[in-house]
């Protein structure tokens, strides 16, 4: 009886380490589909990284890398703030932006991190981004699916007009809106309550096309196998 006791224990000690070897250094084959109507993300940023590092914490006001990339795609500088705290990043993995109802597939090898992050500005918007933040990355291999949410930079009023949002040609805008805010309702990070946009393409308090760009969270469908 006692034989029998002291090899279940060997083998539940044997299992807990492999668990904690594969919780630190464990890789992820990701697959990430845009789940919306008629809004564009641009190069997507997915990082691992340590707790104390963070692309992006509701509530807090927003960073001037988190800024550059909620209002005009730029994902240069939160790539390098994860990098140089000892992250590991993967930049574009769509080779571009990532069209409505498109999806994208990438991996990426954790090493000692323990969370996940990704981030993209939402096309048409001011500063609205799909986001992810510290999803701790499970030490059980297995397939974990997670729905993402768009979020509000709150660096810029949600004016909805052409003068103020990336203009690719990829998009189409109305013109000469009013502009649905004149200023920043809520100048911290939160969930963004979608575009407001019209159906009049020459005026109008958006030249956002409801019928196109209106949306609702969540904005994104991740599946992630962790090997």
């Amino acid at each position: 009886m006692r034989k029998s006791t002291k090899l279940n224990l060997t083998a539940i000690a044997l299992t807990c380490s492999m668990a904690s070897v594969s919780g630190l250094a464990a890789q992820l084959d990701i697959s990430l589909t845009n789940a919306t109507k008629g809004i564009h993300f641009t190069p997507l940023l997915v990082a691992a990284h340590d707790g104390s590092t963070f692309l992006f914490r509701a509530g807090t006001s927003a960073s001037a890398e988190l800024e550059s990339m909620a209002e005009g795609g730029d994902i240069s500088g939160l790539s390098s703030a994860i990098t140089n705290a000892g992250g590991i990043v993967v930049e574009n993995p769509a080779s571009g932006p990532l069209a409505p109802a498109t999806g994208t597939n990438f991996s990426i090898d954790t090493g000692e991190m323990g969370y996940l992050s990704l981030t993209a500005m939402l096309l048409p918007t001011n500063d609205g981004f799909v986001g992810l933040d510290s999803w701790p990355i499970p030490s059980e291999p297995g397939t974990y699916h997670i729905k993402l949410n768009g979020y509000d930079a709150g660096t810029e009023a949600n004016d909805e007009l052409s003068t103020s949002i990336p203009n690719p040609p990829f998009l189409t805008f109305g013109a000469n809106g009013t502009g649905v805010e004149t200023t920043v309702s809520n100048n911290t990070v939160h969930v963004h309550p979608g575009n407001i946009g019209d159906g009049d393409a020459n005026g109008g308090r958006s030249d956002v096309d409801f019928s196109v760009h209106r949306w609702l969270n969540p904005v994104a469908v991740m599946t992630v196998v962790v090997n």
